[in-house]
Protein backbone atom coordinates (compact mmCIF):
# COMPACT_ATOMS: atom_id res chain seq x y z
CA UNK A 1 0.00 0.00 0.00
CA UNK A 2 1.11 3.38 -1.63
CA UNK A 3 0.75 5.89 1.43
CA UNK A 4 0.82 10.02 0.80
CA UNK A 5 1.22 10.89 4.26
CA UNK A 6 1.44 14.30 3.26
CA UNK A 7 -2.09 14.51 2.77
CA UNK A 8 -2.83 12.90 6.14
CA UNK A 9 -5.56 14.63 8.49
CA UNK A 10 -6.29 13.70 11.99
CA UNK A 11 -9.65 14.81 11.91
CA UNK A 12 -10.53 13.15 8.23
CA UNK A 13 -8.27 9.71 8.75
CA UNK A 14 -8.59 7.43 5.89
CA UNK A 15 -11.23 4.65 6.17
CA UNK A 16 -8.84 1.77 7.48
CA UNK A 17 -7.07 4.20 9.61
CA UNK A 18 -8.80 3.10 13.25
CA UNK A 19 -8.27 -0.28 12.32
CA UNK A 20 -5.04 -0.63 11.51
CA UNK A 21 -2.70 3.21 11.62
CA UNK A 22 0.31 0.96 12.09
CA UNK A 23 1.30 1.64 8.41
CA UNK A 24 0.36 5.33 8.96
CA UNK A 25 2.32 5.84 11.89
CA UNK A 26 5.42 3.87 9.70
CA UNK A 27 4.73 6.52 7.03
CA UNK A 28 4.77 9.40 9.49
CA UNK A 29 8.13 8.58 11.23
CA UNK A 30 9.56 8.23 7.69
CA UNK A 31 8.81 11.09 5.70
CA UNK A 32 6.98 13.72 8.07
CA UNK A 33 7.56 13.41 11.84
CA UNK A 34 6.19 16.76 11.96
CA UNK A 35 3.01 17.24 10.16
CA UNK A 36 1.10 20.76 10.00
CA UNK A 37 -2.72 19.51 10.17
CA UNK A 38 -5.28 21.82 7.81
CA UNK A 39 -7.16 22.85 11.13
CA UNK A 40 -3.43 24.66 12.18
CA UNK A 41 -2.63 21.82 14.45
CA UNK A 42 0.64 19.44 14.29
CA UNK A 43 1.14 15.72 13.86
CA UNK A 44 4.24 14.91 16.09
CA UNK A 45 5.64 11.42 15.99
CA UNK A 46 9.31 10.88 16.78
CA UNK A 47 10.06 9.26 20.17
CA UNK A 48 12.83 12.17 20.56
CA UNK A 49 10.20 15.14 19.72
CA UNK A 50 7.69 13.50 22.33
CA UNK A 51 10.52 12.78 25.09
CA UNK A 52 11.67 16.47 24.82
CA UNK A 53 7.75 18.05 24.86
CA UNK A 54 6.68 15.46 27.94
CA UNK A 55 9.54 16.93 29.99
CA UNK A 56 9.32 21.20 28.79
CA UNK A 57 6.34 22.17 30.56
CA UNK A 58 6.72 25.90 30.40
CA UNK A 59 7.12 25.28 26.67
CA UNK A 60 4.28 23.19 25.70
CA UNK A 61 1.45 23.65 27.84
CA UNK A 62 -1.46 20.48 29.16
CA UNK A 63 -4.21 23.19 29.49
CA UNK A 64 -6.24 22.66 27.07
CA UNK A 65 -9.07 25.45 27.50
CA UNK A 66 -8.37 26.91 24.18
CA UNK A 67 -8.67 23.67 22.59
CA UNK A 68 -11.55 22.30 23.87
CA UNK A 69 -13.58 25.48 24.12
CA UNK A 70 -14.33 25.81 20.29
CA UNK A 71 -14.67 21.42 20.83
CA UNK A 72 -17.20 21.02 23.76
CA UNK A 73 -18.38 24.55 24.04
CA UNK A 74 -17.48 26.83 27.14
CA UNK A 75 -18.66 26.25 30.64
CA UNK A 76 -20.61 23.06 28.69
CA UNK A 77 -20.11 19.89 31.49
CA UNK A 78 -17.83 17.75 28.98
CA UNK A 79 -15.16 21.63 29.14
CA UNK A 80 -15.66 21.65 32.93
CA UNK A 81 -14.51 18.48 33.25
CA UNK A 82 -11.55 18.44 30.91
CA UNK A 83 -10.26 21.48 31.97
CA UNK A 84 -10.59 21.13 35.34
CA UNK A 85 -8.73 17.35 35.76
CA UNK A 86 -5.04 16.05 36.46
CA UNK A 87 -3.83 15.33 32.74
CA UNK A 88 -5.33 18.73 31.21
CA UNK A 89 -3.93 21.05 33.96
CA UNK A 90 -1.16 22.84 34.89
CA UNK A 91 0.33 24.06 37.87
CA UNK A 92 -0.32 24.92 40.62
CA UNK A 93 -3.82 22.56 40.05
CA UNK A 94 -1.49 20.19 38.56
CA UNK A 95 0.55 19.91 41.31
CA UNK A 96 -1.90 19.59 43.73
CA UNK A 97 -4.35 16.72 42.93
CA UNK A 98 -1.30 15.08 41.89
CA UNK A 99 0.63 15.38 45.27
CA UNK A 100 -2.46 13.58 46.66
CA UNK A 101 -2.39 11.06 44.41
CA UNK A 102 1.28 10.26 44.68
CA UNK A 103 1.04 10.15 48.34
CA UNK A 104 -1.62 7.62 47.83
CA UNK A 105 -0.05 5.65 45.59
CA UNK A 106 2.54 4.68 47.54
CA UNK A 107 4.86 1.43 46.93
CA UNK A 108 3.57 0.21 49.90
CA UNK A 109 0.26 0.91 49.06
CA UNK A 110 0.39 -0.71 46.09
CA UNK A 111 1.75 -3.79 47.27
CA UNK A 112 -1.23 -4.30 50.17
CA UNK A 113 -3.55 -3.96 47.00
CA UNK A 114 -2.00 -7.03 45.13
CA UNK A 115 -3.77 -10.19 47.65
CA UNK A 116 -7.28 -8.23 46.66
CA UNK A 117 -6.31 -7.88 43.39
CA UNK A 118 -5.39 -11.57 42.86
CA UNK A 119 -8.74 -12.39 45.00
CA UNK A 120 -10.71 -10.15 42.20
CA UNK A 121 -8.79 -11.61 39.38
CA UNK A 122 -9.01 -15.48 40.19
CA UNK A 123 -13.07 -14.82 41.04
CA UNK A 124 -13.36 -13.46 37.45
CA UNK A 125 -11.88 -16.39 36.37
CA UNK A 126 -14.01 -18.82 38.51
CA UNK A 127 -16.93 -17.14 36.94
CA UNK A 128 -15.52 -17.39 33.51
CA UNK A 129 -14.71 -21.12 33.81
CA UNK A 130 -18.16 -22.20 34.14
CA UNK A 131 -19.20 -21.02 30.48
CA UNK A 132 -18.83 -22.36 27.39
CA UNK A 133 -17.18 -19.24 25.38
CA UNK A 134 -16.89 -15.70 27.27
CA UNK A 135 -15.60 -12.20 26.29
CA UNK A 136 -12.38 -11.45 27.27
CA UNK A 137 -13.22 -7.80 27.70
CA UNK A 138 -16.64 -7.29 29.23
CA UNK A 139 -16.49 -10.38 31.55
CA UNK A 140 -12.70 -10.00 32.52
CA UNK A 141 -10.61 -7.14 31.19
CA UNK A 142 -13.24 -4.98 32.10
CA UNK A 143 -14.16 -5.85 35.21
CA UNK A 144 -10.67 -5.64 37.10
CA UNK A 145 -10.07 -1.65 36.66
CA UNK A 146 -13.35 -0.85 37.84
CA UNK A 147 -13.22 -2.94 40.90
CA UNK A 148 -9.82 -1.79 41.61
CA UNK A 149 -10.69 2.09 41.55
CA UNK A 150 -13.42 1.16 42.65
CA UNK A 151 -11.56 0.09 45.79
CA UNK A 152 -9.78 3.20 45.82
CA UNK A 153 -12.16 5.15 46.31
CA UNK A 154 -14.37 3.36 47.81
CA UNK A 155 -17.34 3.46 45.85
CA UNK A 156 -19.54 0.92 47.18
CA UNK A 157 -19.85 -2.25 45.46
CA UNK A 158 -23.91 -2.06 44.39
CA UNK A 159 -23.16 2.02 43.06
CA UNK A 160 -20.47 0.75 40.23
CA UNK A 161 -23.12 -0.67 38.17
CA UNK A 162 -22.97 2.79 35.69
CA UNK A 163 -19.68 3.71 36.14
CA UNK A 164 -18.05 1.87 32.76
CA UNK A 165 -20.61 3.49 30.27
CA UNK A 166 -20.05 6.98 32.32
CA UNK A 167 -16.47 6.48 31.33
CA UNK A 168 -16.84 5.29 27.61
CA UNK A 169 -18.71 8.12 27.18
CA UNK A 170 -16.37 11.03 28.39
CA UNK A 171 -13.17 9.09 27.13
CA UNK A 172 -14.68 9.05 24.06
CA UNK A 173 -15.31 12.59 23.66
CA UNK A 174 -11.73 13.13 23.24
CA UNK A 175 -11.49 11.76 20.15
CA UNK A 176 -10.28 14.29 17.11
CA UNK A 177 -13.42 14.33 15.42
CA UNK A 178 -16.71 14.28 17.34
CA UNK A 179 -20.44 13.29 15.91
CA UNK A 180 -23.10 15.20 17.53
CA UNK A 181 -24.01 11.80 19.23
CA UNK A 182 -21.03 11.44 21.36
CA UNK A 183 -21.06 15.11 22.32
CA UNK A 184 -24.55 15.03 23.74
CA UNK A 185 -23.58 11.43 25.33
CA UNK A 186 -19.98 12.76 26.67
CA UNK A 187 -21.91 16.03 28.27
CA UNK A 188 -25.26 13.85 30.05
CA UNK A 189 -22.26 11.26 31.05
CA UNK A 190 -20.48 13.88 32.81
CA UNK A 191 -23.85 15.23 34.44
CA UNK A 192 -24.86 11.97 35.82
CA UNK A 193 -21.13 11.14 37.30
CA UNK A 194 -21.11 14.49 38.97
CA UNK A 195 -24.50 13.99 40.47
CA UNK A 196 -23.80 10.89 41.87
CA UNK A 197 -20.15 11.97 43.16
CA UNK A 198 -21.51 14.87 44.49
CA UNK A 199 -24.35 12.58 47.06
CA UNK A 200 -20.75 9.53 47.61
CA UNK A 201 -18.81 13.09 48.49
CA UNK A 202 -20.94 14.05 50.99
CA UNK A 203 -21.89 10.42 52.41
CA UNK A 204 -17.77 10.57 53.42
CA UNK A 205 -17.60 14.06 54.32
CA UNK A 206 -19.99 12.87 57.17
CA UNK A 207 -18.22 9.24 57.55
CA UNK A 208 -14.44 9.69 56.59
CA UNK A 209 -12.35 6.86 55.39
CA UNK A 210 -8.95 5.05 56.03
CA UNK A 211 -6.84 7.73 54.86
CA UNK A 212 -4.31 5.29 54.56
CA UNK A 213 -6.83 3.18 52.03
CA UNK A 214 -9.17 5.58 50.37
CA UNK A 215 -8.22 8.08 48.15
CA UNK A 216 -11.77 10.21 47.90
CA UNK A 217 -11.03 10.28 51.93
CA UNK A 218 -7.52 12.12 51.07
CA UNK A 219 -8.81 13.99 48.25
CA UNK A 220 -11.73 15.82 50.18
CA UNK A 221 -9.08 16.14 53.07
CA UNK A 222 -6.37 17.40 50.69
CA UNK A 223 -4.15 15.18 52.01
CA UNK A 224 -0.58 15.53 51.16
CA UNK A 225 -1.09 18.57 49.12
CA UNK A 226 -1.05 21.16 52.19
CA UNK A 227 -4.14 22.77 50.66
CA UNK A 228 -8.10 21.57 49.72
CA UNK A 229 -10.12 21.07 46.22
CA UNK A 230 -12.46 23.18 44.98
CA UNK A 231 -15.97 21.52 45.20
CA UNK A 232 -15.61 21.39 41.06
CA UNK A 233 -12.03 20.40 41.52
CA UNK A 234 -12.52 17.71 44.15
CA UNK A 235 -15.55 16.32 41.59
CA UNK A 236 -13.84 16.36 38.03
CA UNK A 237 -10.74 14.84 39.69
CA UNK A 238 -12.45 11.93 40.84
CA UNK A 239 -14.19 11.21 37.37
CA UNK A 240 -10.54 11.88 36.12
CA UNK A 241 -9.18 8.63 38.39
CA UNK A 242 -12.35 6.57 37.52
CA UNK A 243 -11.53 7.08 34.04
CA UNK A 244 -8.30 7.23 33.67
CA UNK A 245 -7.68 3.89 35.44
CA UNK A 246 -10.48 1.80 33.54
CA UNK A 247 -10.27 2.09 29.99
CA UNK A 248 -6.35 2.15 29.43
CA UNK A 249 -5.92 -0.94 31.89
CA UNK A 250 -9.04 -2.98 29.65
CA UNK A 251 -6.95 -1.77 26.67
CA UNK A 252 -3.94 -3.30 27.84
CA UNK A 253 -5.08 -6.75 29.04
CA UNK A 254 -7.06 -7.28 26.38
CA UNK A 255 -4.59 -5.96 23.80
CA UNK A 256 -2.00 -8.25 25.70
CA UNK A 257 -4.05 -11.67 25.45
CA UNK A 258 -4.68 -10.40 22.11
CA UNK A 259 -0.84 -10.40 20.99
CA UNK A 260 0.22 -13.43 23.36
CA UNK A 261 -3.16 -15.29 21.37
CA UNK A 262 -1.87 -14.37 17.86
CA UNK A 263 1.78 -14.65 18.81
CA UNK A 264 2.22 -18.75 19.37
CA UNK A 265 5.66 -18.47 19.81
CA UNK A 266 5.61 -15.49 22.10
CA UNK A 267 3.09 -16.95 24.42
CA UNK A 268 4.89 -20.40 24.57
CA UNK A 269 8.15 -18.35 25.70
CA UNK A 270 6.16 -16.67 28.57
CA UNK A 271 4.36 -20.20 29.94
CA UNK A 272 7.82 -21.43 29.51
CA UNK A 273 9.67 -19.01 31.49
CA UNK A 274 6.93 -16.74 33.57
CA UNK A 275 9.50 -14.21 34.77
CA UNK A 276 8.91 -12.54 31.47
CA UNK A 277 5.92 -11.22 32.54
CA UNK A 278 7.05 -7.93 33.42
CA UNK A 279 8.60 -7.39 30.60
CA UNK A 280 6.33 -8.91 28.53
CA UNK A 281 3.81 -6.66 29.90
CA UNK A 282 6.04 -3.70 29.01
CA UNK A 283 6.22 -4.59 25.49
CA UNK A 284 2.28 -4.91 25.39
CA UNK A 285 2.30 -1.80 26.14
CA UNK A 286 5.03 -0.32 23.39
CA UNK A 287 3.45 -2.44 20.57
CA UNK A 288 -0.03 -1.93 20.90
CA UNK A 289 -0.23 1.44 23.48
CA UNK A 290 -3.62 1.50 24.93
CA UNK A 291 -3.24 5.51 24.71
CA UNK A 292 -2.33 5.79 21.40
CA UNK A 293 -2.31 9.75 21.08
CA UNK A 294 -1.95 12.74 23.89
CA UNK A 295 -1.85 16.72 23.44
CA UNK A 296 0.06 19.86 24.11
CA UNK A 297 -0.08 23.47 23.53
CA UNK A 298 2.61 25.65 22.81
CA UNK A 299 3.19 28.28 24.85
CA UNK A 300 5.62 30.32 22.40
CA UNK A 301 6.93 30.26 19.26
CA UNK A 302 9.13 26.74 18.79
CA UNK A 303 11.16 24.48 16.52
CA UNK A 304 10.64 21.31 16.02
CA UNK A 305 12.31 18.90 13.62
CA UNK A 306 12.87 22.01 11.75
CA UNK A 307 9.73 23.17 11.46
CA UNK A 308 8.64 26.16 13.08
CA UNK A 309 5.45 26.36 15.11
CA UNK A 310 3.74 29.38 16.33
CA UNK A 311 2.75 30.12 19.98
CA UNK A 312 -0.61 28.59 20.83
CA UNK A 313 -0.42 25.72 18.56
CA UNK A 314 -2.33 22.33 19.24
CA UNK A 315 0.17 19.29 19.07
CA UNK A 316 -0.82 15.93 18.69
CA UNK A 317 1.76 14.05 20.17
CA UNK A 318 1.65 10.27 18.62
CA UNK A 319 2.41 7.97 21.34
CA UNK A 320 2.00 4.79 19.21
CA UNK A 321 4.49 5.89 16.30
CA UNK A 322 7.20 7.46 18.81
CA UNK A 323 7.31 3.37 20.43
CA UNK A 324 7.33 2.02 16.46
CA UNK A 325 10.75 4.55 16.24
CA UNK A 326 13.80 2.71 15.03
CA UNK A 327 16.12 5.18 16.09
CA UNK A 328 14.87 4.06 19.53
CA UNK A 329 13.73 0.11 19.18
CA UNK A 330 15.16 -2.49 16.59
CA UNK A 331 13.13 -4.36 14.75
CA UNK A 332 10.02 -2.21 16.18
CA UNK A 333 7.16 -4.24 13.97
CA UNK A 334 7.97 -7.18 16.03
CA UNK A 335 6.45 -8.19 19.15
CA UNK A 336 9.40 -9.21 21.42
CA UNK A 337 8.61 -9.73 25.13
CA UNK A 338 12.01 -10.28 26.07
CA UNK A 339 13.04 -6.89 24.77
CA UNK A 340 15.44 -5.01 26.44
CA UNK A 341 15.47 -2.18 26.87
CA UNK A 342 12.17 -1.10 26.18
CA UNK A 343 11.86 2.76 26.59
CA UNK A 344 8.62 3.00 25.41
CA UNK A 345 6.09 6.10 25.60
CA UNK A 346 2.83 4.47 26.73
CA UNK A 347 2.39 6.30 29.83
CA UNK A 348 3.86 9.96 28.71
CA UNK A 349 6.73 10.81 30.62
CA UNK A 350 8.02 14.37 32.41
CA UNK A 351 5.81 15.30 35.41
CA UNK A 352 2.75 14.62 33.50
CA UNK A 353 3.91 10.66 33.35
CA UNK A 354 0.93 8.44 34.34
CA UNK A 355 0.22 9.00 38.05
CA UNK A 356 -0.98 4.98 37.85
CA UNK A 357 1.45 3.32 35.80
CA UNK A 358 2.76 1.15 38.54
CA UNK A 359 -0.93 0.48 39.53
CA UNK A 360 -1.77 -0.78 35.71
CA UNK A 361 1.02 -2.39 35.10
CA UNK A 362 0.36 -4.46 38.32
CA UNK A 363 -3.22 -5.57 37.29
CA UNK A 364 -1.36 -5.78 33.61
CA UNK A 365 0.73 -8.49 35.17
CA UNK A 366 -1.61 -10.12 37.52
CA UNK A 367 -4.60 -10.41 35.01
CA UNK A 368 -2.50 -11.99 31.92
CA UNK A 369 -0.38 -14.15 34.51
CA UNK A 370 -3.32 -15.51 36.02
CA UNK A 371 -5.23 -16.44 32.98
CA UNK A 372 -2.50 -18.06 31.64
CA UNK A 373 -1.78 -20.18 34.60
CA UNK A 374 -5.18 -20.92 34.93
CA UNK A 375 -6.27 -21.65 31.11
CA UNK A 376 -3.00 -21.74 28.70
CA UNK A 377 -4.84 -22.96 26.04
CA UNK A 378 -7.45 -20.40 25.56
CA UNK A 379 -8.58 -19.47 21.94
CA UNK A 380 -9.97 -16.06 20.46
CA UNK A 381 -12.50 -17.12 18.33
CA UNK A 382 -13.56 -14.86 15.13
CA UNK A 383 -15.43 -12.37 15.18
CA UNK A 384 -13.27 -10.31 17.53
CA UNK A 385 -14.85 -6.29 17.32
CA UNK A 386 -12.26 -3.56 17.54
CA UNK A 387 -12.87 -0.92 20.08
CA UNK A 388 -12.88 1.75 17.01
CA UNK A 389 -11.49 4.59 18.44
CA UNK A 390 -8.49 6.72 17.09
CA UNK A 391 -6.89 7.96 20.41
CA UNK A 392 -7.40 4.38 22.71
CA UNK A 393 -6.57 1.59 21.31
CA UNK A 394 -8.88 -1.41 22.43
CA UNK A 395 -11.24 -4.30 21.57
CA UNK A 396 -14.63 -4.09 22.13
CA UNK A 397 -15.51 -7.67 22.24
CA UNK A 398 -12.95 -10.61 22.54
CA UNK A 399 -14.89 -14.03 22.41
CA UNK A 400 -13.19 -16.70 23.39
CA UNK A 401 -12.73 -20.49 24.52
CA UNK A 402 -11.11 -21.40 27.73
CA UNK A 403 -9.97 -24.89 26.77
Amino acid sequence: MTIDITEFDLANPPADFAEDPFPYYDSLLHDAPVLPQPDGSVLISRHSDLDRIYRDTKLFSSDKKAAFGPKFGVGSPLYEHHTTSLVFSDPPLHTRVRKIMTSALTPRAISRMEPGLVAAVDHLLDQMEEQDTTDLIEDFAASIPIQIIGNLLDVPMEERGPLRDWSLAILGALEPALSDDQLARGHQAVEAFSAYLTDLIARRRAMPGDIETDVLTRLIGGEGAGEMLSEIELIQNCIFILNAGHETTTNLIGNGLALLHDHPAQKALLLANPALIKPAVEEVLRFRSPNQLGNRETTAEVEIGGCRIAKGTNLHLIMAAANRDPEVFDNPEVFDISRHPNRHLAFAGGPHVCVGLTLARLEGKIAIERLLQRFPDYRILPGRVPGGRLRFRGYANLAATLR
